[in-house]
């Protein structure tokens, strides 16, 4: 299993604390993939942050840090760890498996950011920019293009607040 999503990790530790949760670490007295995540938010941030300012001139640095929140949230990292089947290699304990926990969005967008900071480790900045933009190339285009719509909801409420402060 040192192969996994279009990397081959010369370190296969590495991979393995990746995808450890902490329920698993403490069963086992092994890492976990908690300092990981830590930094592999921050490298997944900033890779997407120049990503977006290389490739979309056109936005402003407002819809820059909407998309790029879009794309890093949980929900997104959750979405792309569904799509790799991240599920299926997860360490989990006993009692986070009983309650589904390979099936969390928390857990699974989690192990994404502890994989990202994986490679980062194992082979440098350029391979974790490699499977951050592979992965989510498609995500940010999507975030990008509707940067600018507003839902109904939003609308109404900026309506109803700008209505109220005439009211002040």
């Amino acid at each position: 299993m040192n192969k996994i999503y279009g990397y081959e990790f010369k370190n296969k530790d590495l991979l393995k604390t990746a995808l450890t949760h902490t329920s698993y670490a403490n069963e086992n007295k092994v890492k976990s993939n908690e300092k990981l995540e830590f930094l592999g938010d921050s490298i997944l941030e900033f890779v997407v942050s120049k990503y977006l300012y290389e490739n979309y001139s056109n936005l402003k640095e407002g819809e820059m840090t909407k998309v790029r929140a879009t794309v890093v949230c949980e929900k997104s990292l959750y979405n792309l760890a569904c799509e790799l089947n991240f599920s299926d290699f997860l360490y989990l304990g006993k009692s986070e498996m009983r309650s589904g926990g390979n099936q969390k969005p928390a857990i699974l967008s989690d192990s994404v950011e502890a994989l990202i900071s994986a490679i980062y480790m194992d082979a440098g900045l350029e391979q974790a920019r490699e499977f951050i933009i592979r992965n989510l190339k498609e995500a940010i285009e999507i975030a990008s293009t509707s940067v600018g719509m507003k839902d109904y909801k939003t609308v109404l409420q900026e309506k109803l607040q700008k209505k109220r402060k005439g009211y002040n």
